[in-house]
């Protein structure tokens, strides 16, 4: 029994160990996020109401149907429910029914209530997906801050690195008397300042490692990280596209299109909605019912003529024969006036559609502004990234022969110094213009109907 409870124990701590280690792919930051964001299931809970919507919009098509009973006990002067008679007694009462009524024509509105409601369920549908669509870009654009903070920080601790080793030999080089002791305090200055930059660089992953965490609902802040991996440009034809072209892709495809699009036809159900208000309705109705009482008196049949009438008692099965009845019929109803109700509704239903269709033409504005930006973007950050690179590589041999330059003391630390700050922000541009290109890619191909995905 104690070895069970060891490995047991074991294996949940094993477990634990591996939860807290884990590197967060972007595919699985995406996923968890999809999955566990409370807007999303919001969304998904009015997802679920429009489609009970349906089924009442189904319903209104079958005939209602109701049963009823009751029980009553008089004591004292009443009528006689079968003579008619008054009666000074008491007597108990039971009444009971069926009733089914069905709408025959009421302007159409049933049938346009449910057209109505099975937009309203697809339009649900598309506002879900554009969350969804919303927040795989919010995880990727978070996700990829992440990595290029990650690896800003490496830069600034391979500089630091670089400049640990400068300092030695500057040690040396002062102890031999090449160098004076000035430059030695100037190349411990810039150590010192480098440690500042990775203190700074740790604390811009710690805050981008945190805002992915909130937006993926993940509290456990200090033990979430992501995956230790860098991504150089992906291979991508996108920008052989021009903005016209992407923007026409999107249109067929993005959910927030397609929504503000059936938000137009539900408003157009709407108003057709309010117009049958002015068209009459007919429906047709029908009940049975019976009923016992415990005073009922039957007169007897095939008395002789001029004899006293008898009467007798039936009990209460009979009586639910005897006094049972149907009735049924239709009934129609025009509207006259009600006060302006109906016009004013139809009135506020063409204004409704009016706006629905303003906000499709203003969501397709927009898009078309978004897919064109950052087309401009992405034109702009591969022309930033091509020039960051050839400015580091000048950056790079600029600094190896001011290195070599001060190693023989033909150089003093302070212009030593400068060469290395200008390698140190040149390697950070490379790598700020790196992934701002690569997300503009990225959303790019995502208008374009590609999956978000860094392979």
């Amino acid at each position: 029994m104690k070895y069970k409870i060891t490995i047991i124990l074991l294996l949940f701590a094993v477990g634990t160990a591996l939860a807290q280690n884990k590197k967060w792919t972007l595919q699985e930051c995406v996923e968890y996020a999809v999955e566990n964001n409370l807007s999303v299931e919001q969304f998904e809970l009015d997802l679920k109401n429009a489609e009970i919507n349906e089924k009442d919009a189904l319903g209104n098509f079958l005939p209602n149907l109701s049963a009823n009973t009751s029980y009553s006990s008089n004591t004292g002067f009443s009528i006689n429910p079968t003579t008619n008679l008054p009666t000074n007694s008491t007597q108990n009462n039971v009444n009971a029914g069926i009733t089914t009524s069905v709408n025959l024509f009421n302007g159409m509105r049933d049938v346009h209530q449910m057209n109505r409601a099975k937009l309203n369920t697809i339009a649900n549908q598309y506002r879900l997906e554009d969350l969804k669509d919303d927040i795989r870009l919010n995880v990727a654009n978070n996700y990829l801050q992440v990595i290029s903070n990650k690896e800003r920080l490496k830069v600034a601790q391979a500089q630091y690195a670089v400049t640990e080793q400068d300092l030695k030999r500057t040690k040396e080089l002062v102890a031999s008397g090449v160098v004076p002791q000035g430059d030695l305090l100037d190349i411990e200055a810039t150590a010192a300042s480098q440690e500042q930059q990775i203190v700074n660089a740790e604390g811009q992953v710690l805050i981008s490692k945190i805002a992915l965490a909130q937006l993926m609902q993940i509290t456990d802040y200090e033990n979430f990280d992501t995956a230790d991996e860098s991504y150089e440009i992906p291979p991508s034809d996108i920008l052989s596209n021009s903005p016209n072209t992407i923007f026409a892709k999107a249109l067929e495809f993005r959910n927030d299109i397609k929504f503000s699009k059936a938000s137009v036809e539900v408003a157009e159900k709407d108003l057709q909605i309010s117009k049958g208000a002015l068209l009459p309705t007919l429906g047709a109705f029908a009940n049975y019912g019976t009923r016992y009482s415990d005073v009922a008196r039957i007169p007897v049949a095939g008395l002789p003529a001029g004899s006293p009438p008898e009467f007798f008692t039936p009990n209460f099965t009979d009586q639910l024969w005897i006094f049972d009845g149907v009735s049924y019929g239709v009934q129609l109803n025009v509207p006259i006036f009600n006060g302006f109700s109906t016009r004013n509704n139809i009135e506020r239903s063409k204004i409704d559609v009016e706006r629905a269709k303003l906000q499709f033409e203003q969501d397709k504005l927009a898009l078309e502004n978004d897919v064109t930006q950052v087309y401009v973007d992405a034109k702009t950050f591969a022309k930033a990234y091509e020039a960051a690179e050839k400015t580091l590589a000048a950056r790079r041999l600029a600094y190896q022969y001011a290195k070599e330059r001060f190693d023989v003391g033909l150089m003093n630390s302070f212009l030593f110094s400068q060469a290395q700050a200008r390698v140190d922000n040149a390697e950070a541009e490379v790598v700020r213009t790196k992934y701002d290109y690569i997300f503009r890619l990225k959303i790019l191909e995502f208008y374009f109907g590609i999956p978000i995905s860094l392979d």
